[in-house]
């Protein structure tokens, strides 16, 4: 028996960031004939509620990259990987250094917040306008982001073009070393505008699906995962059988074990489907 997780953008959701009608029922098919299966993104819990709705996950999803483990039901967390408040406000000032404005994630006694101070780009104002339509309830406007680090943080990410990212990329490998994880990656549905996005270094797929799997008893199941993208490569990597869908960069194709269709065409739904059945 196998342990399915799937990456959401790119990978199981269509062109426009949705769970496809044809999924949604392939899924709930498969679900209630037992399938062992959830999802791993980058998106906050309280996003993948929006996209997935009602699918009945008898497991909890990975959310922000690995950085909470959470119930997609009621949003509670499970575990949370934080960054030392500390950290974040030596990795706020270098952000700062380098004439950018991040968006930073906390998790304190008040939940979870999603702070900005001002937006400088066209892919910035997106950022906010997406969260506003999908009625973000971690978002906040902040006069001065440093004053919200006082709560650890779990994420920062900085959108801007690729030359300035890369520079700071740089500078943040150098300042902190193993410490934490960073990932550079364009925006699928923005391309030029990627995203520079920065957690603790606990905070990945492949330890989140480690974990899970220890505390579901699925240790001795086979762990098979879907990715397209940079922050899929460890969850591929620690897999049993790691699958890129056809539209996933290079750098994942070459780690994955099998290369399926496209994430438009229902392709991760037909793998399992198959999979299953077999």
């Amino acid at each position: 028996m196998s342990f399915y997780v799937s990456d959401l953008d790119g990978t199981l959701l269509d062109q426009q960031g949705r769970l496809a009608l044809s999924t949604r029922a392939g899924l709930l098919r498969l679900l209630d004939e037992g399938l062992v299966f959830t999802v791993a993104s980058a998106r906050h819990v309280s996003s993948i509620r929006q996209i997935l709705g009602d699918l009945p996950l008898r497991l909890p999803v990975i959310s922000s990259n690995g950085a909470y483990i959470s119930d997609m039901a009621s949003g509670e967390h499970e575990l949370v990987h934080t960054m030392e408040p500390a950290l974040a406000q030596a990795l706020f000032a270098l952000i700062r250094q380098h004439g950018l404005m991040p968006f930073i994630s906390t998790h304190g006694p008040k939940g979870d917040q999603l702070f900005y101070q001002s937006v400088h780009n066209e892919a910035q104002q997106a950022f906010v306008e997406e969260r506003l339509r999908l009625h973000d309830p971690r978002l906040r406007h902040s006069a001065r982001l440093q004053d919200e680090l006082r709560d650890p943080a779990v994420t920062i990410v900085v959108v801007e073009r690729e030359t300035p990212l890369v520079a700071l990329k740089a500078a943040i490998d150098a300042l902190c070393g193993d410490t934490v994880e960073t990932h550079l990656a364009d925006d699928l549905y923005r391309p030029g505008w990627p995203w520079l996005t920065v957690h603790d270094r606990r905070a990945t797929k492949d330890q989140a699906i480690k974990t899970l799997a220890e505390r579901y008893g699925l240790g001795a199941r086979e762990v098979v995962v879907f990715g397209d993208h940079v922050n899929d490569i460890k969850m591929l990597r620690a897999a049993h059988r790691g699958i890129a869908v056809a539209n996933a960069i290079d750098a994942v194709k070459s780690e994955a074990h099998q290369v399926i269709g496209p994430h438009h065409e229902d392709s991760v739904l037909n793998f399992i489907d198959a999979d299953w059945r077999r």
